[in-house]
């Protein structure tokens, strides 16, 4: 028996754990966003990887040997996917709220769950989130810049594929170790653009300060406190929680960053939620036996 889940309040302390995550990311994208005037979107995910990178190599100690060209290709395709899915991440959060943006690219890891169950009934959370996205064009979070909804919509595209790679990575590697190249290799990726875009402001101690800061709060800190969680919560609970993170996003561009919404907007956010978690049961109901948990992907956008 998992001595973790034994413990008393063990679970409540897991769902604390969890939401305290979402809630770091959410910190971590709205001061990204408060970052974005002097460093740009693409400056700021560079400036992200390079720290999430260092600080994840500093643990992790991969090991660079041993590893057969289908594993390099692997990990070198997370790593450039993952580069890219937070490149259109920052590139949406220039033109729209926070709040919207997740709630969009969240139909990504959504649509990916209805093809893997292989159930007509999963259909009907595809379209439940369509209602809900539908429904974020009608002036609740304001007008939506349309480069900014297909930049998101985007980033949800590339969110799939990050899953897929993620799954695969982690078939190949050991431990943190996938995951540390992967950092490693989007950073590489990323850098050279960050710096043409940024320029020497990405050397500023007060940019690096605080973009050390995006690291901690969007990738380091909560793929940390969800390690810890995932020792004490059902993978079907803990995929229901990261499933509230359209919900989380709206809250801190409200409280953060000023960004107002309606009602409408309520019901958007809260139908997308209600596929997200309907996606995720019906998933978790139906897989063989003998199958691997189904979980979202750590260090999301």
């Amino acid at each position: 028996m998992d001595t973790a889940r034994g413990l008393p309040g063990g679970r409540s302390t897991a769902v604390t754990f969890v939401v305290a995550g979402l809630a770091c990311q959410e910190v971590g994208a709205s001061i990204a966003v408060l970052l974005f005037p002097t460093v740009g979107a693409i400056g700021m995910v560079a400036l992200r990887l390079v720290f999430s990178a260092l600080v994840l190599m500093l643990i992790a100690r991969p090991n660079l040997r041993r590893h057969d060209r289908a594993a390099w290709l692997t990990v070198v395709g997370f790593g450039l996917v993952l580069a890219l899915m937070n490149a259109l991440f920052y590139l949406s959060l220039e033109r729209i709220p926070l709040g919207a943006a997740v709630t969009i690219e969240v139909l990504g890891p959504l649509v990916l769950s209805v093809f893997a169950s292989r159930r007509a009934s999963a259909w009907l959370w595809a379209v439940l989130a369509a209602i809900g996205v539908a429904m974020l064009g009608q002036g609740s979070f304001g007008h939506l810049d349309p480069i900014g909804v297909l930049l998101a919509a985007a980033t949800g595209v590339t969110w799939a594929g990050y899953i897929l790679l993620s799954a695969g990575t982690g078939r190949r590697f050991q431990g943190l170790d996938g995951l540390a190249i992967a950092f490693g290799v989007g950073a590489l990726a990323i850098l050279p653009f960050g710096i043409a875009t940024s320029g020497a402001v990405l050397m500023r101690p007060e940019v690096l300060g605080l973009g050390a800061a995006v690291a901690l709060l969007s990738s380091t800190i909560p793929y940390a406190l969800e390690l810890i969680a995932l020792r004490r919560l059902p993978a079907s609970t803990f995929a229901i929680l990261m499933s509230l993170a359209p919900a989380m996003a709206t809250v801190a561009g409200l409280v953060l960053l000023g960004q107002h919404f309606t009602w409408v907007a309520v019901i958007a956010v809260g139908l997308v939620v209600t596929a997200s978690i309907g996606a995720v049961r019906t998933a978790q109901r139906h897989a063989p036996p003998n199958s691997p948990p189904q979980v979202p992907p750590t260090s999301s956008p």
